[in-house]
């Protein structure tokens, strides 16, 4: 699985080079000769923009099933709520402070560099009328929506209409995602509640739909080798050079915040929690991290994470067979800070403005999608368009950062991982404190 991860990679980031250097080219060419690029625009709408969007329907089919069975099934999946003790409560506090605070770095980031602003503004009014008016419609929305108010935020997840808020009006818009959210999270909790049978079966059939949901996003990823260098052409040949200024930031910009998540915060944890060296804990799991970062997955990860806090960080058996296999789905540290980044980065680029309110409500839901995020390549692109109709900022958006996706794969997967080993030792220092409390 690694190895043919590593050649989609592969393939993935030779199809941008040869989208990038195909549409520069072209451009060169029509300083030359005007009306070669005019028939290159016109190849791009009337051919590589279909093909582009077979590729995002594809995703865009999974949105509404796949936030939902796979967040229902991370709280199924825990068990009776009332029965998680003081290792369970430990952990899942630091799942949510580490991504937290990753999604928060992120975001803080891109408000600083905004990397969206690097598009010239008539190259940004030559994207949206590549949209066809729908990026306008959605801006148009957003002023108009009121203040973030107590009962705009019961509207905004609590809709008198459930099933119709996230089906949508109409076969060309998605629906949107926030109660649905709500939803799943209820449906998890009241699944706990089950008689232990039952709850399995539920959890069986949300995992289920998981897989089958999962299996359409393969079908889709096997298009990207060739649908990322058609889009990415596309966009360089009718925007120009700019949209490729602006994602190098972006790219830059995501791998310096998660090192520095990574590094810097995993750093204090380790110093203020455990007393441990951050220096030697780094160097204690550099194989981890390698491998990691080389595969791509923190599930083939696992069996080298467990080993090395056994064997060398000296943790406790009982913890670090508890915190690592469920931070290997949940503390997605990486993954959230890089949805976080990714939409702010898409609603820079359309000229959405979102408030401080919306950047905190945008935290809250990057935690959360990421625990949903499947185990794969680009599994978290599905719910980062969701993420970006919770917005009002057109999904097709997604298709700008397709290409980049997989370069900062192994780096969010490295900090992924190093979160979690980070987590591991955490909560095996406070256990440990407790009982010699206790004793």
């Amino acid at each position: 699985m690694a190895e043919s991860n590593r050649l989609l990679a592969n393939r993935i980031l030779t199809g941008l080079a040869i989208g990038v250097v195909a549409g520069v080219a072209t451009l060169g060419l029509g300083k030359i000769y005007p009306g070669a690029l005019t028939f290159m625009q016109k190849v791009s709408t009337e051919v590589f923009d279909p093909f582009g969007q077979v590729f995002l329907r594809l995703l865009f089919f999974v949105v509404i099933p796949l936030v939902f069975a796979s967040l229902a099934t991370g709280i199924v999946q825990l068990g009776q709520l009332n029965r998680l003790g003081p290792l369970a409560t430990r952990t899942f506090t630091l799942f949510f402070l580490n991504m937290a605070i990753g999604v928060g770095l992120g975001l803080l980031m891109m408000n600083l560099v905004h990397p969206g602003d690097y598009l010239q503004p008539e190259a940004k009014t030559r994207l949206l009328a590549e949209f066809s008016g729908a990026a306008q419609v959605q801006i148009k929305n957003q002023a108009t929506r009121s203040a973030i108010t107590p009962m705009a935020i019961v509207e905004m997840f609590m809709p008198k209409n459930l099933f119709g808020a996230f089906v949508g009006n109409n076969r060309a818009t998605l629906g949107d995602v926030l109660p649905l959210i709500l939803f799943a999270l209820l449906v998890g909790a009241a699944g706990t509640q089950l008689p232990e049978e039952k709850r399995r079966q539920l959890q069986n059939g949300l995992e289920l739909v998981t897989e089958l949901m999962t299996g359409i996003v393969n079908f889709a990823l096997r298009l990207a080798p060739y649908a990322v260098p058609a889009m990415i052409y596309s966009v360089v040949v009718k925007i120009g050079v700019d949209i490729l200024i602006a994602l190098g930031v972006f790219v830059l910009g995501c791998l310096v915040v998660l090192l520095l998540h990574l590094f810097g915060t995993m750093s204090l944890f380790l110093k203020f929690w455990t007393h441990r060296s951050p220096r030697q804990f780094f160097t204690d799991i550099q194989t981890v991290l390698v491998t990691a970062f080389c595969t791509s997955s923190s599930n083939a990860t696992l069996p080298a994470a467990l080993a090395t806090a056994k064997d060398t960080l000296g943790v406790t058996p009982s913890t670090a067979g508890f915190v690592l296999p469920l931070g290997t789905t949940m503390n997605m540290s990486g993954t959230a800070l890089y949805e976080g980044c990714v939409v702010l980065f898409v609603a820079q680029v359309f000229g959405v403005d979102l408030s401080l309110g919306q950047q905190l409500t945008l935290l809250l839901l990057s935690v959360l999608s990421a625990v949903a995020v499947a185990g794969i390549p680009g599994g978290s692109l599905p719910l980062i368009a969701g993420l970006l109709i919770s917005f009002g900022i057109p999904p097709e958006g997604i298709g700008l950062i397709l290409g980049v996706d997989r370069i900062l794969d192994m780096t969010r997967t490295m900090t992924n991982v190093g979160c979690d080993m980070v987590t591991t030792v955490v909560v095996d220092a406070q256990m440990q404190r407790a009982e010699k409390i206790a004793a």
